[in-house]
């Protein structure tokens, strides 16, 4: 176990880094590195995955829009056939056309509802 010293005492090939702590140094920054390398994986797996999520939300808020589209369309309608059916007096086929509105409503809440 002999080692071979430079003139000022320090082993040969270590340059003196061993005496001033770099190695530490080293050892230190390269476990932070890799600390940070993880944090930053980790942080693009997250956002990739609220990108997806992103873009699920607005489909199926696009679909929503769709089916509230077609849902005011036929609410619209049969508002237009209840005016016509209340100047007149025939208040069975009126009373008719307001349940079958309320149940048209509770169908589409039901399906809505579901989805």
């Amino acid at each position: 176990l002999t080692a071979v010293f430079t003139g000022d005492g320090v082993p040969a090939g270590t340059y003196g880094y061993t005496n001033s702590g770099y190695s530490v140094y080293e050892e230190e920054n390269e476990r932070l590195t890799e600390s940070l390398r993880t944090k930053v994986s980790a942080i693009k797996s997250l956002s990739i995955e609220i990108g997806t999520e992103v873009k699920n939300q607005n489909k199926m808020l696009s679909e929503m829009e769709h089916d509230f589209d077609s849902t005011g369309g036929l609410l619209g309608a049969t508002m237009g056939r209840l005016r016509t059916l209340s100047r007149g007096s025939q208040t069975k086929l009126l009373c008719y056309m307001m349940l079958f509105a309320m149940f048209v409503f509770l169908v589409i809440y039901w399906i809505i509802k579901l989805r």
